[in-house]
């Protein structure tokens, strides 16, 4: 597991918003695509924010009308991304230090992949348990 990089354990293709992206369409997505988080984009395709189920949860708290705020509204600006040749070692260090759950991978500025806790874990671990379907 030591030479991997962020490009072997990242998940693509990946999905983000836009800044005027609304907050329910973006609530959906998170429900179908079941994760817990998004990456806003500007057109060239870098990492300007991220949107996570939190953010929409105090908007909700707060009863505000999810398809009238956009994702430049609420995202938090200041995101941690990591290149694509970034060592598994620093990825978890990073996920570990700022206590988040994705990390948007970039190659050249540009967003490519997400790495999640899960996806770290499942390369990890080999599974020891199965699960058999009941015949009536």
């Amino acid at each position: 597991m030591k030479s991997k990089k962020a490009k072997d354990l990242m998940v693509r293709p990946v999905i983000s918003a836009r800044e005027n992206a609304s907050v329910r369409d973006i609530s959906l997505q998170l429900l179908t695509g079941f994760y817990s988080g998004m990456p806003v984009t500007d057109e060239e395709g870098k990492v300007v924010g991220m949107v996570t189920e939190l953010d929409i949860l105090a908007l909700i708290q707060k009863g505000r009308e999810l398809n009238k705020i956009t994702a430049g509204d609420i995202m938090v600006k200041k995101v941690t991304t990591a290149d694509v040749n970034t060592p598994i070692e620093e990825i978890i260090n990073i996920i570990l230090d700022k206590d988040i759950i994705r990390l948007p991978v970039t190659e050249k500025g540009r967003l490519v992949g997400v790495i999640a806790r899960c996806d770290i874990l499942k390369n990890y671990i080999e599974p020891e348990f199965a699960t058999y379907g009941l015949l009536s």
